[in-house]
């Protein structure tokens, strides 16, 4: 899908999130996009100011492969994570 096609379908997630004032609903749900932009952040910060790594490498499923999981393990969790979000979304959203 390349770099536009993603960033205009997130656009229009959180622009609808927002027209339906849901924004804590798309944080829950979208968790793991968050903690992945959040660990390029805090590497970047970290590195820039100590000069030291707190990944072995940003973002954070890279992490994961370079301490010795595999690929399929990495995608494997992080789906089985984001359905579980997804669960606890449409609860809260009850």
């Amino acid at each position: 899908m390349g770099d536009t096609g993603s960033l205009a379908l997130g656009g229009a997630v959180a622009s609808l999130a927002v027209i339906m004032k849901l924004p804590l609903f798309l944080a829950i749900v979208g968790a793991i996009y968050v903690a992945e932009a959040l660990s390029d952040i805090i590497q970047v910060v970290h590195f820039k100011r100590t000069g030291k790594r707190v990944f072995k490498m940003a973002p954070l499923h890279h992490h994961f492969e370079l301490s010795g999981w595999a690929e399929t393990k990495v995608v494997s969790v992080f789906i089985i994570t984001a359905i579980i979000l997804c669960l606890i979304g449409i609860l809260a959203f009850n």
